[in-house]
């Protein structure tokens, strides 16, 4: 007999832990419950890469949910946080030396214990990610995924017309070339200027070694973004928690 390849496929597997798909969207944010049947109806939604119907069940905490093609997070346990680390602060949540730390800045208004993704040195300030989601702080940190980070640096001048192309073609520094995705002069003020630069790279202190190795030392350094997180107006030292679509966008930023 042969095998009929447009018999359905076998339900997709429920834990014990599952509820109905449209309360678990609903917890996440999404909308009412009837909101979230209507966009089940609608065949908007995906569990684990097969598009659900209306009565089916999802685990919050095992279960992977897109809607319309963007991953939502839907396990409440998870906590996503963007700070504005202040100068002066070193990127640990605790400092065995009593230096101030990220931790002293979220007091009682996180439960569960997050990390930070990738480091400021203490000198440096703007945009760190906070998150107990290991995986995706992982992802962001790996050099593979190519997750863009934008910095806004005070550093001496003038700006010579050309530094722009010479970093984009490569510098190369005492662990390897480096490379920058764009640059741009923002403001100058006498013997100083502001320019901003985008790069993938990770490496230690990689913004203050570029730029000095260019003649141009830094001042001032703030990262204004991570991928499609922005620091925006958020003031130092304090945090606020991501929204589902920013969730969806780092997702979406390491190819998930």
């Amino acid at each position: 007999m042969r095998r009929d390849d447009r018999a359905p496929k076998p339900d997709a597997p429920v834990y014990e832990g599952a509820e109905r798909l449209q309360k678990v969207l609903a917890a996440a944010g999404v909308g009412s419950r009837r909101a979230c049947e209507d966009l089940i109806f609608r065949r908007r939604v995906t569990v684990n890469g097969r598009v659900a119907q209306l009565g089916d069940k999802a685990d919050p905490t095992r279960d992977v949910i897109h809607v319309d093609g963007e991953r939502l997070q839907v396990d409440t346990r998870l906590v996503y946080l963007a700070m504005n680390k202040p100068r002066g602060v070193v990127s640990t949540m605790a400092d065995e030396k009593g230096r101030t730390a990220l931790a002293d800045f979220l007091g009682n208004r996180v439960e569960q214990r997050v990390y930070h993704v990738g480091r400021l040195d203490a000198d440096s300030e703007g945009l760190l990610l906070l998150t107990n989601d290991g995986t995706l702080a992982h992802r962001l940190m790996h050099p593979s995924y190519g997750v863009p980070k934008t910095y806004l640096c005070e550093v001496s001048g003038p700006i010579p017309r050309n530094l722009g192309k010479r970093l984009a073609a490569g510098v190369e520094l005492e662990d390897g070339p480096v490379t920058v995705d764009s640059f741009k002069v923002v403001d100058t003020l006498g013997k100083t200027a502001q320019v901003e630069l985008t790069l993938h790279e990770g490496r230690k202190h990689i913004v203050r070694r570029l730029l000095a190795e260019v003649g141009h030392p830094v001042a001032r350094l703030i990262r204004t973004s991570i991928g499609p997180i922005r620091l925006g107006d958020l003031r130092a030292g304090r945090t606020r928690r991501l929204t589902n679509a920013e969730v969806a966008a780092l997702f979406k930023a390491v190819g998930d």
